[in-house]
């Protein structure tokens, strides 16, 4: 039995995929494509990878799902996630030895951009408050970046140099210790067709005693984000607030979380107002009124309950990061 598998999750990745098989190829390892029902031609390029098994889902699972299906279909101590549009630089053993030690559940490594620059901000993040959700809602960590709530949230006293003890890894470059992810379920599949998902799970394993390491030796270049733009702008942002808004339903206080559904309304009409003085028309009216139904939605009923979940739900089918 291997020690390592590599499960790598694609919709619609066909410019992507090639590189990021090939950064893997010389690994000791067990390496699985999940397709979720691409359209274009990534099932054909997953095939030319004589390394590479193949599952191609005839329906877009998400990523959690997909995610789930693939980790557990290997038959080895560690799964790594890896993005299609992310590729294996160096320091897998790195990553190995950081995971493999006792207690840990979860380590991740070094992001960066293609000019060598670390992912600062995004390759580790504390876990969010109900502050820092709500500020992400209203665009305050967007117009205000140095605001000392979004500086901790998203680690800018990080040494991108320094192996740490952290709390969220990127899921776009995460290596798991199969056992743990067992014991906890694997990402919880409700998160689709993608976000929230990975904090979600590295937010239980902390809780369950585990810790969670980052090892900056192992490096992975990523671009960011390349299925997620293919999306168009509505269906993107209810997603995106959807699990937001299911991320604090599960994990905060009741009080809190309505906080944030307020935080989110009022967010979303910030934004729409701003985009028809901007671009002088009502596009913004119709991604965001969905917004805005949902999170009013939840105010009412909860997260569970809203009846506009049901559209997300069947909206999902579509695509994902």
């Amino acid at each position: 039995m291997k020690r390592l598998g590599v499960v790598i999750i694609t919709h619609n990745s066909e410019s992507e995929i090639g590189p990021c098989l090939d950064s893997v190829r010389n690994l000791d390892a067990e390496t699985l494509v999940i397709d979720n029902a691409s359209t274009d031609g990534t099932i054909r390029e997953v095939r030319r990878a004589p390394h590479a098994v193949l599952l191609a889902n005839p329906w877009n699972r998400g990523f959690a799902a997909a995610a789930n299906q693939g980790i557990d279909l290997l038959e080895c101590d560690h799964a790594l996630l890896l993005n299609p549009d992310a590729e294996l630089v160096e320091g897998m053993d790195a990553l190995l030895a950081a995971c493999s030690a006792h207690g840990v559940a979860a380590a991740g490594g070094r992001l960066i951009d293609g000019n060598g620059r670390p992912q600062s901000g995004f390759m580790v993040r504390r876990f969010p408050t109900p502050m820092a959700l709500a500020l992400e809602a209203l665009g305050v960590n967007r117009l205000w970046k140095s605001n000392p709530v979004n500086r901790r949230y998203r680690c800018q006293d990080l040494d991108p140099d320094s192996a740490a003890e952290v709390e969220q890894p990127a899921g776009a470059f995460l290596l798991v210790r199969r056992q743990v992810w067992r014991e906890l379920g694997g990402f919880d599949e409700r998160f689709r067709p993608a976000w929230f998902e990975d904090v979600d799970f590295c937010r239980r394993a902390r809780l369950a005693g585990y810790s969670i390491r980052y090892e900056p030796a192992a490096v992975a270049r990523h671009a960011g984000g390349r299925s997620v733009r293919r999306l168009p702008a509505k269906t993107r942002e209810v997603f995106w607030y959807g699990n937001l808004l299911r991320y604090a339903a599960k994990h905060f206080t009741h009080l809190a979380f309505l906080s944030v559904c307020v935080a989110v309304v009022l967010g979303s009409i910030l934004r729409t107002v701003w985009g028809i003085i901007r671009f002088g028309s009502l596009g913004e009216v119709r991604v965001y009124g969905r917004v805005i139904c949902l999170a009013g939605s939840c105010l009412v009923r909860g997260y569970d309950r809203p009846a506009s979940l049901s559209a997300v739900a069947a909206a999902g089918r579509h695509g994902f990061r």
